[in-house]
């Protein structure tokens, strides 16, 4: 596209100049400052988020103002109008004060029609941060796939609760053919920020992407962040800039709410313009509070563009077209800020002769059924939830040993349908760095030996040295581990998956679980041998049951919970039979089958695919979910097992189910007071009939009764031990949550 300048400044408190240069030369017209004030008054009055939201996308009174804009550009003498006639498009660079540069000049319209978005001639407007080019003025694309750094922050109590997971699908999605190597910030923290970009260094990255809520707190422009508990912490441009610490990616992209928006009409700059000056090329932010689907829509075409080696300019009109031609209101919000480097391509197009290629294979074919060799797993783009759970992994697996929260092994232990595979899935999405080594099921030392086929060494006289070292019966297994760990592997950090544990791996022991023969022989030496080498090697489990731990080893065990109703939500929202527009499920069905399931991501997938079986009429159907479901829970729950279990734990069980909400241990011990109640939890516990999650703010363990259970255990209790556990659950619960009883009436305190 064309680039042109625009730039308006004083010449007397009366009086401004316009240039316009570009083209071979400089054209210039006297302006009076009265008319400037006349422009900025009006557009403000006519431009705010209470007038634009109640707006359709291209109503008469955008057109207006899009008008009114125009002709300011094009004054007396008209010579604007021939700047915007070539075809490929022109970049206007808006250099003038902060007041004009804030208007929104993505409305510019001429004879009714809004050139951001025209399809001959298209109008860019960028405002000007700064005069100086940060990355010179060539810039030679990279002959690879496009890299994006994909931060997306979700504080606990911040409403609406974004669906961050759909926009990261939606640019995997967009840009499955050109390929894109999408590397995920899951902290949603200034640390992680500073700590991913600096692993893996300045000019890897050629875009910063941050998606969340924004805000202008006090006049200052921030990003809701999240602190180290994931509670909310208001970050400034400042406070972006020191966590890049100048290793900034060509551009970067602050989708939030008026992270473009210059506060205070126009005085204080926007976010996206003090991330330019902070030392950012190019950044993008939204004008006034824009939508969650809008901004993903927007983001994908983006990256689609991107990474098929368009011209940068060329890739923002080109999203900004598509909103506009879905009728969305938000297409003219998005701005763009940059300092005077070229908007050319970031990658080349797919096709350019020795373009590298993405040699890191989705996680989720790693989890392959050994018999139909198809996904047993949530693909990336289809993964909700989970997201303090997947911090406090990822903290076990990447911090030292040594350090706190770390381990050599971490365990994802839950009742069957929770989706502990896809999360050790998702764990290894989220450390790209690592190899990937995945067993399913039963792992003796002959199928361990198939690490070495699993790794890709540098060199094939390592992979020869690894072979010999794990196969070499002579020594014992610990030894030799140690020695691959040390030599081989030294330099080669993996993530050792052992799927399904309970298949064939652990034996029945006194009402619970121990490592069998062969597994507590290979678990042990595996975890001493990382320790002892204090290699980044780790090992993921995921299991039904639990086990104790080695002896002499650090295990973490991360049990799931059953999907909150924000999680379930956005689950549905991806199921094309039970979301809520899916015409062809009648509404009773729909409703009765997500209860049915009761938060169970397993459960949603199945029903899912049966409620509109064409050989079943509407009662039938609802019949056949529900007896379904009740099949598939004995399958999952192992109903003899809970049956095997003391009744006094059963019992326990059955008192907690009263309470709809996961709770602490003394709401437990309220319900069940008995002498073995520590045994009974932690029984429960272990074999994933209760459900153990870690309160986000305490770090305290709490307890709930999977919904998928509670049919099974409602009959265990009478109706009047259901009323005593309901007071009980109320009396612990309110003295927690909200203090002592108010004492009853009469009763004075002493």
């Amino acid at each position: 596209m064309n680039v042109f300048e625009l730039e308006i400044f004083e010449q007397t408190s009366d009086y401004a100049e316009v240039r316009l240069r570009g083209g071979g030369g400089v054209k210039t017209r006297g302006l009076d400052r009265a008319a400037i004030e006349d422009l900025i008054g009006s557009v403000e009055q006519a431009y705010t988020e209470d007038s634009v939201v109640q707006r359709v996308y291209g109503s008469a009174s955008l057109r207006e103002l899009g008008e009114r804009l125009f002709g300011f550009l094009d004054g007396d003498q008209r010579w604007f109008s021939d700047t915007v006639t070539d075809p490929r498009g022109v970049v206007v660079r808006i250099a003038a004060e902060e007041r004009l540069r804030h208007l929104p000049w993505e409305l510019v319209a001429r004879d009714g029609a809004f050139l951001a978005v025209a399809e001959q001639a298209p109008l860019l407007p960028v405002r000007a941060a700064s005069p100086i080019a940060s990355l010179g003025s060539q810039i030679t694309p990279g002959n690879r796939p496009l890299r994006v750094l994909f931060m997306a922050t979700s504080p606990d109590g911040v409403e609406p609760v974004l669906s961050y997971e759909a926009e990261e699908a939606g640019i995997l999605a967009a840009t499955t053919d050109t390929g894109t190597e999408l590397v995920v910030e899951e902290s949603g923290t200034l640390d992680g920020l500073r700590f991913t970009a600096e692993s893996y260094g300045a000019g890897y990255f050629d875009v910063l992407h941050i998606s969340g809520h924004a805000t202008v707190d006090s006049g200052r422009p921030a990003f809701l962040v999240e602190n180290e508990f994931g509670g909310p912490l208001l970050a400034g441009a400042d406070d972006l800039a020191r966590a890049m610490a100048g290793q900034w990616p060509r551009m970067v992209f602050v989708s939030g709410c008026l992270t473009g928006n210059a506060p205070d009409g126009g005085t204080i700059p926007s976010m996206s313009e003090s991330l330019v000056k902070a030392g950012a090329s190019v950044v993008l932010g939204w004008a006034l509070p824009v939508g969650d689907i809008a901004a993903s829509q927007f983001a994908a075409e983006l990256y689609r563009a991107l990474a098929a080696g368009q011209p940068l300019d060329r890739s923002v009109v080109t999203a900004r077209r598509r909103l506009h031609a879905q009728h969305n209101r938000n297409w003219h919000l998005l701005r763009v800020y940059a300092d005077a480097s070229p908007l050319t391509p970031m990658v080349t197009p797919r096709h350019t002769p020795g373009r590298e290629r993405i040699r890191v294979r989705q996680a989720g074919e790693e989890f392959l059924d050994p018999q139909t060799q198809l996904s047993r797993v949530a693909s990336r783009a289809q993964f909700v939830g989970r997201r303090r759970v997947i911090q406090r992994c990822l903290r076990t697996l990447t911090r030292p040993l040594g350090t706190p929260d770390a381990a050599e092994a971490l365990v994802l232990q839950g009742m069957g349908g929770l989706g502990k595979s896809t999360l050790a899935s998702r764990l290894l999405e989220r450390m790209p760095t690592y190899q990937r080594l995945v067993w399913y099921g039963r792992v003796d030392e002959t199928k361990l030996r198939e690490l070495t086929e699993k790794v890709t060494f540098s060199s094939l006289d390592q992979q020869i040295e690894a072979a010999t070292l794990i196969g070499d019966e002579r020594a014992d297994l610990v030894i030799r581990l140690r020695y691959l760990f040390a030599g081989p592997l030294a330099q080669i950090p993996c993530l050792l998956v052992f799927d399904d544990f309970e298949q064939g791996n652990l034996d029945q022991h006194d009402g619970g679980y121990i490592l069998s023969v062969q597994m507590a022989e290979i678990l042990p030496a595996l975890l001493r041998a990382i320790r002892d080498t204090n290699s980044p090697s780790r090992v993921v489990i995921t299991s039904r049951y639990r086990f104790p731990a080695p002896v002499g080893t650090s295990v973490r065990v991360e049990a799931l919970e059953t999907f909150t109703a924000i999680e379930q939500t956005k689950k549905i929202a991806n199921l094309p039979n039970l979301r809520p527009d899916a015409i062809a499920t009648p509404e009773p069905v729909r409703r009765r089958s997500i209860e049915a399931a009761a938060g169970n991501p397993r459960l949603l997938d199945w029903l899912d695919k049966i409620v509109n079986d064409p050989e079943l009429d509407v009662e039938g159907l609802i019949a056949a979910i529900e007896n379904e479901t009740d099949r598939f829970r004995e399958t999952i729950l192992a109903e003899k097992l809970l049956a095997a279990q003391p009744i006094e734990l059963q019992k326990m069980l059955a008192k907690l189910n009263v309470v709809e909400l996961p709770v602490p241990a003394a709401t437990v011990h309220a319900l069940h007071d008995h002498p073995d109640a520590d045994r009974h939890i932690r029984r429960s516990g272990e074999l994933g009939l209760l459900e153990e999650g870690t309160d986000s703010e305490t770090g305290e363990p709490r307890y709930f009764v999977s919904n998928v259970l509670r049919p099974l255990i409602r009959p265990l209790i009478s109706d009047e031990e259901h009323r005593q556990a309901c007071a009980a659950a109320a009396r612990s619960l309110f003295g927690l949550w909200v203090g002592p009883a108010p004492a009853a009436a009469g009763d004075a305190p002493r």
